[in-house]
């Protein structure tokens, strides 16, 4: 991804956009879908910037986005598993009961069936599947199990 700032002549607006790559902007200026923000002319023009230069890292390597993605998971998991209170399958009672002022809200997440959800989903109660990617390991009961 590339950031440009970006000139309007028409009526002197700055601004800046992201595209893939340069090769993008050129096709996509050249296309005429850069447009001011303010008064949506495609006579735009990149302005001169200075490039941003990252500090050095211990390896001249480029981020593998796997590994990123797999380390945003984890920190997303371990967010769910240390805000939200785990509901089991009483997903669908609980997210009902704080819809409708029964109970304060909380962050919380469970399991429901696919009719619960669209159900859910009928009545305009927020919800909304977690990733697998993101969901934490299902806690262990407290307490004695007989």
């Amino acid at each position: 991804m590339i950031r440009y700032a970006l000139h309007c002549k028409a009526c002197e607006a700055e601004f800046e956009a992201w595209f893939a790559s340069s090769t993008a902007y050129d096709g996509q200026k050249a296309k005429r879908l850069v447009r001011c923000v303010d008064c949506g002319s495609s006579r735009v023009e990149k302005q001169i910037m200075a490039p941003a230069v990252k500090g050095t890292r211990a390896s001249n390597e480029p981020p593998v986005p796997e590994k990123l993605m797999q380390e945003f998971a984890a920190r997303a998991r371990q967010h769910v598993a240390e805000n939200f209170d785990y509901v089991g399958d009483s997903f669908a009672d609980e997210a009902r009961s704080m819809y409708y002022g029964e109970q304060d809200d909380r962050p919380i997440w469970g399991e429901t069936t696919a009719e619960e959800r669209e159900a859910l989903k009928e009545e305009g109660v927020p919800a909304a599947p977690l990733p697998p990617a993101f969901t934490p390991p299902v806690p262990k009961p407290k307490g004695p199990v007989n």
